[in-house]
């Protein structure tokens, strides 16, 4: 008979996404996994295979919690669809403004090496497509749906873009004055010149 597994799998996730999430995947070395999961090599092996699928289960775990809150939030059809993209890169510059510099798993990973995996590719790749279907929702629900599909892409862009300048050192009002510029783009006066 099989023994029971002796560790919470989702304590355990959730600490390897605080190592992942802060170093990367490829500068996230199994010893840094195991002392943060607490967990010995056998049994990191035996729940999870190796640390690629264990990474892929902690973006599982992410895409469940804040990519879909973003996408529910783009999707909000009580409130205006422009607002609702507002809302969102708003909330970004206040978290940034707050301390926390993780930026966004999604956003790390599909602009570092873990990319040219063609597993972690294809699921990130696959969590992007769904912002950018919920950007798309939020921008027809608005004055700019002339060209929703290419605004929508841009500002997964934009988004992507911010998400990985707030992993960096530079001053708060950085993100802030990009929120601000944003807004100014697609400002109710005039529709956004995408091509």
């Amino acid at each position: 008979m099989a023994r029971p597994r002796e560790f919470d799998t989702e304590e355990a996730l959730a600490r390897a996404m605080a190592v992942f999430w802060e170093r990367g995947y490829s500068d996230s070395s199994l010893p840094d996994l195991l002392a943060a999961m607490a967990l010995t090599r056998g049994s990191l092996y035996k729940a999870f295979k190796d640390k690629k699928s264990l990474f892929l289960e902690v973006l599982r775990v992410y895409d469940e919690q804040a990519v879909n809150d973003a996408v529910k939030l783009l999707s909000d059809g009580t409130i205006d669809g422009w607002d609702r993209i507002m809302l969102l890169f708003g909330s970004i510059a206040d978290t940034f403004e707050a301390g926390d510099r993780r930026g966004c798993l999604l956003c790390s990973t599909v602009a570092g090496p873990a990319v040219f995996d063609s597993d972690i590719a294809a699921y990130a790749t696959e969590m992007l497509a769904r912002m950018r279907a919920a950007f798309q929702t939020a921008v027809e629900a608005s004055d700019h749906s002339d060209d929703a599909e290419n605004v929508a892409q841009l500002l997964v862009t934009q988004y992507v873009g911010m998400r990985v300048v707030s992993r960096s050192n530079v001053p708060p009002t950085t993100v802030r004055q990009s929120v601000a510029a944003l807004a100014g783009m697609f400002d109710q006066s005039s529709k956004p010149a995408v091509r």
